[in-house]
């Protein structure tokens, strides 16, 4: 016995747009973050500022490295599929910890450095526009003041109530309109793409409509034309002996301008997205077992579900090689037509009883490349199990949701 099994590679179709403008922000939060750091290297380098911020001595400079290490590292993994947008995360929390120390040591609420919590709230807001996200900068107001209270600072109450005011004021404005302009812009982005698409498919809609008006007024005409000129010189044919071979070349003819007239409809029908598959299959059973003198049948099982337009031409192309192959080297005398509706699966059997073949002979005789390939396009399976003398059984089965269709050069062999 026979037996070919093709199996389809599967697809991966991902969007890398918002992981490109991640990466585009994340790294601007590095530059950011050099520039402060040229700045503490110069506090540090001076005593009587390196005294007022608290970072004066060897700790301060273990702490600077420490911030230096991590800006570096983050700025490694930012392109990380996984890692860069926790890393990012993690990161400008240890710099609002920093941010806090600095500030109890250098005022609290009265420290010029309050100003640089307004900044790291706007990073948080551009690279992460989440509400959970935005909480940890917005909790750092909170904590100065209470380190305030604990540490009794010198400056009043009233002071120091209007300024926590003043910068929760300020962050809330700052976080509520970068959040409106990143969904603004992302809302604005997939309507852009949402038009694109319905653009395209509007030019193919134009293109198949043109191509089909085309074909049916040029290639149709000529087909019709065939069709009538072949019943034309059958009836010029007389009853005669030796005008039977003549008869039955003009039916022959006459049979194969009507088969190509009606793969020429099930075309026009295809291309103007009017086109049922299961309808169309009890068709090619009915003529094929006409014109092939064989008994063909066709049954159907399942709960009927839609069928991508892809699918449903590639199950069909699918039936008309099977039965070509039949036709031309069977032998058979019956033929079984399957359709199966599975769960999220569409199966196509095409079993013939006819002389079948061995191993060797199915590339030549089944056309196993072009089921492959079919199978393939759609990351679905195609097999051909044969046995000499006991007919052939094609079996194709396919994905109902439509996968992205594999370009020709991944098919592979």
């Amino acid at each position: 016995m026979a037996s070919s099994k093709i199996d389809g590679p599967a697809g991966d179709a991902l969007d890398p747009g918002a992981d490109q403008r991640f990466a585009v922000r994340a790294r601007a939060l590095f530059y950011a973050r050099m520039t402060f750091l040229a700045l503490g290297l110069a506090v540090l380098s001076i005593p009587g500022w390196g005294q007022a911020f608290g970072i004066h001595g060897r700790i301060g400079f273990l702490v600077y490295f420490f911030m230096l290490a991590y800006s570096v590292a983050n700025y490694l993994f930012i392109t990380h599929p996984s890692l860069g947008r926790p890393t990012t995360f993690v990161t400008l929390c240890i710099d609002l910890l920093v941010l806090v120390y600095l500030i109890a040591a250098s005022g609290g609420l009265e420290s010029p450095l309050l100003a640089t919590q307004v900044m790291i709230t706007t990073l948080f807001a551009i690279l992460f526009p989440k509400p959970l996200a935005i909480v940890p900068p917005l909790l750092t107001l909170p904590i100065v003041a209470r380190l305030d209270q604990l540490l009794a600072g010198k400056g009043s109450v009233l002071v120091e109530s209007l300024i926590l005011v003043w910068y929760t004021a300020i962050n809330a404005v700052v976080v509520y309109v970068i959040v409106f302009l990143n969904q603004r812009d992302e809302t604005q982005r997939k309507e852009l793409l949402s038009l694109q698409r319905e653009m395209k498919q509007l030019a193919v809609v134009e293109e198949r409509n043109r191509l089909a008006r085309e074909i049916h007024d040029g290639l149709g005409g000529a087909l019709s034309s065939l069709i009538l000129q072949a019943e034309y010189l059958q009836q010029l044919a007389h009853p005669p002996e030796r005008l039977t071979e003549l008869r039955r070349e003009i039916g022959d003819l006459k049979s194969a301008a009507e088969e190509a007239i009606d793969e020429l409809r099930r075309s026009l029908r295809m291309m103007r997205e009017d086109f049922d598959l299961v309808p169309a299959i009890e068709e090619k059973c009915r003529t094929f077992g006409e014109r092939a003198h064989l008994a063909v049948t066709f049954s159907r099982s399942g709960l009927d579900a839609p069928i991508p337009p892809e699918v449903q031409l590639t199950v069909f192309r699918v039936l008309q090689e099977s039965l070509a192959n039949v036709a031309k080297h069977a032998e058979a005398r019956t033929v079984r037509v399957e359709l199966s509706f599975r769960e999220e699966a569409l199966a196509l059997s095409v079993i013939d009883d006819g002389k079948g073949f061995s191993g060797e002979a199915a590339p030549g005789h089944y056309g196993l490349a072009n089921l492959r390939d079919r199978a393939r396009r759609l990351e679905g399976e195609a097999e051909v199990v044969s046995t000499p003398g006991r007919g052939t059984t094609v079996l194709l089965t396919l994905p109902l949701c439509a996968p992205p269709l594999l370009p020709q050069a991944a098919l592979g062999s």
